[in-house]
């Protein structure tokens, strides 16, 4: 589909390049020559050979073309003639040696500059068979003088462009809004995230305003993209392949539909928990396309291929322990003599999620291992224990949220992730493990009929995947939406990888005492 989507849009432009190259005096059969009809191009339009230099670099290449797209128009914009006797002034008109110089007026340069970056398929041609459209050599013709507002739009598109093109392809910034990666990453950190690391995914809507992700600012449920163009998934080659372990940021899988009122929860949480029925009489019901459902992330702990189990907390891949990020928390309960812990020495410890419960000197705080044994050594703390959900506790909010897998969040699987290629025998026992595989994420018509599976109207016993999948845990494994809840992330949903912290600011505080110093330009690990 992407293929014939720029086949339909190469073929005419091509033909419009070969009737440019003609009318330039250059010769038209450069236009088919890969690499020289640039060299050819940039002769044209009379720009220096060190272009070719961004026009092989990927992405940014986009931004160039675009350019030399408008240079190109500007060399065959059609000139209106302007008798002498118009007003100067009002008709933008420069004189010289008693000659009037033909001026392209605004309003006409800057509609013509505009089709051309965004039809280039259309005008390209247009403006190449169109005889009133001839070839000045930019060298030769007479400097166009813009108005004020002119000059300073020019300079903001090149710059909202180029920042575009930057976050599209190869970077762009995240904030961390909730606790789920404490402590590794905190509330209030900024950080950079790598696109090119894991190879940048073409937009599938690629019509939005810009710098905005699904909502317009300065509103609460206004769409911020449009979809009558939708790309198919495309991926670029990446840096490196996923690795288990990587923080990622990905689109959250469960966020096909929102309830808009309460975004912050899973609409098919909202079902499970209170019906179809009373979901969408009380909130509005949206679809998002997949670039555009909210951007969550976690860490990469099981890859495709894999066999994740959870046994007592612990993390098991192919039956052998992982590693444990260094600053994992769980929830753990303190026990006191009665006379509490002192709320200074709590935020002294960073201690930030949790806190007393209803029992007198009680506490519940989801802390790392290393505070745990620190609390332990407090005079008036009688004892620490961890909390875990034992082995067979079957909990009906964990995926799959079928009672035959009683699984919870500390005792989880053995669950086989995904992989692209790979065949799997399928049945009324298994299908709820992979039921929003194949009929949500591969697109494909599932349905179950007593105890016989059919996909696309045929009688299926196995299933072959499509695409790669991931499992997705936060940090913070008591306190964290991730994997376990709604399951499998498809490699589509993929963002970029976490890179660095460039700003932390404590949202418990104000002004310079809020930034975390100690962050600032640290790498995620």
């Amino acid at each position: 589909m992407l293929f014939i989507f720029f086949l339909i849009t190469l073929i005419p432009i091509t033909i419009a390049l070969w009737k440019l190259f003609e009318k330039a005096g250059e010769k038209n059969w450069a236009a088919i020559v890969p690499f020289y009809n640039f060299y050819i191009w940039l002769k044209i339009i009379k720009k220096p050979l060190w272009w070719y230099i961004f026009i092989i670099m990927p992405f940014i290449n986009l931004f160039i073309i675009w350019l030399m797209i408008v240079e190109l128009i500007k060399s065959f914009e059609k000139y209106k003639v302007i008798e002498e006797k118009l007003d100067n002034k009002n008709n933008n008109i420069s004189k010289k040696n008693n000659k009037i110089e033909s001026v392209c007026l605004e309003e006409y340069d800057l509609l013509y500059h505009t089709l051309g970056i965004l039809f280039p398929f259309i005008f390209l041609p247009y403006i190449a068979f169109e005889d009133r459209f001839q070839y000045s050599d930019p060298l030769l013709r007479g400097k166009i003088r813009r108005s004020v507002p002119r000059d300073w739009f020019d300079a903001i598109s090149f710059a909202v462009g180029a920042t575009i093109i930057i976050r599209m392809f190869y970077i762009e910034a995240y904030t961390i809004p909730t606790s789920s990666m404490e402590k590794s990453l905190l509330v209030g950190d900024f950080l950079f995230v790598s696109k090119i690391s894991y190879g940048p995914r073409v937009p599938m809507t690629p019509i939005a305003f810009p710098f905005t992700h699904h909502t317009l600012p300065f509103t609460k449920f206004t769409k911020a993209y449009l979809e009558f163009i939708k790309l198919p998934y495309y991926r670029f080659k990446g840096l490196e392949e996923i690795k288990r372990g990587d923080a990622m940021v990905f689109n959250y899988p469960d966020g096909d539909t929102v309830a808009l009122q309460m975004q912050d929860r899973s609409y098919y949480a909202l079902v499970r928990e209170y019906g179809a029925k009373f979901v969408h009489y009380s909130f509005d019901i949206v679809a998002r396309p997949i670039d555009k459902r909210e951007n969550y992330i976690k860490r990469c702990v099981a890859i495709a291929g894999d066999t994740l189990e959870i046994r007592n907390k612990q993390i098991f891949i192919d039956g052998k322990p992982q590693d444990n990020p260094s600053e994992m928390q769980y929830k753990y309960i303190i026990r006191t003599t009665g006379s509490g812990i002192n709320p200074k020495k709590i935020e002294e410890m960073d201690i930030t999620d949790g806190g007393p419960t209803s029992y007198p000197g009680e506490y519940v705080f989801d802390i790392t291992k290393a505070k745990a044994d620190i609390l332990k050594q407090m005079s008036n703390v009688t004892e620490v224990i961890p909390i875990m959900r034992e082995k067979g506790i079957w909990e009906s909010h964990i995926f799959p949220y079928d009672s035959t897998y009683r699984w919870n969040e500390d005792n989880y699987g053995p669950l086989v992730i995904p992989k692209a290629g790979t065949t799997i025998d399928i049945n009324t026992k298994n299908i709820s493990l992979y039921r929003r595989i194949i009929d949500v994420y591969e697109n494909n018509n599932l349905k179950i009929k007593g105890n016989d599976i059919y996909i696309n109207g045929q009688l299926s016993k196995t299933y072959t995947f499509k695409m790669n999948y991931y499992w997705l845990m936060g940090d913070n494994r008591h306190n964290s939406a991730d994997s376990r809840y709604w399951g499998f992330v498809p490699e589509d949903h993929v963002v970029g990888k976490a890179l660095f912290i460039w700003l932390s600011m404590d949202p418990n505080r104000k002004g310079f005492s809020s930034i975390r110093w100690k962050r600032l330009f640290s790498l995620v690990k």
